[in-house]
């Protein structure tokens, strides 16, 4: 499952990589790859935060919210002074129609991460789910025939 602390970490080293390479004159087609990572973990990060907010049952029972909202705040923050700190060097080096594109670049992985992986992530969760939910019912089931045999016996 995605957690903000990797997501976070997989942006620092596509910015670092971005940097280095606006550093050395490479221009932004030729780091779609790094483009391309660092996106994807901000989309990672926008779907921990969603998923943060509507919590599974499971989350709730077993704790944890309150952390992984504080991972989330914490990388947010960060995933700001990264984007500012980008969008400044990008429109000094090549101009605001470049930030621009790289918005639209982000917006179309973030759409076909959330159409592909993230509906996937959904479906396993919601399986995984209705899994222990069916397993506790039948158990709970069963436990009660095995409590009014012992009563008839």
């Amino acid at each position: 499952m995605i957690d903000p602390v990797s997501a976070i970490a997989i942006a620092s080293s596509a910015f670092s990589a971005l940097k280095k390479g606006m550093q050395i004159g490479k221009d932004l087609e030729g780091m779609a790859t790094d483009l391309g990572r660092w996106a994807g973990a901000m989309s990672d990060l926008d779907f921990c935060d969603k998923r943060n907010q509507n919590p599974s049952v499971f989350q709730i029972l077993g704790g944890g919210v309150e952390s992984q909202a504080m991972e989330i705040f914490a990388a947010k923050k960060k995933r700001d002074s990264m984007r500012a700190e980008l969008k400044d060097y990008i429109s000094v080096m090549y101009g605001p129609s470049h930030w621009e594109e790289l918005l639209r670049i982000e917006a179309e992985i973030r759409v076909q991460k959330r159409d592909n992986e993230y509906r996937r992530l959904e479906m396993v969760q919601s399986i995984k789910e209705w899994t222990a939910g069916i397993t506790l019912f039948f158990m709970l089931i069963g436990g009660l025939f095995g409590l009014v045999w012992l009563m008839t016996w």
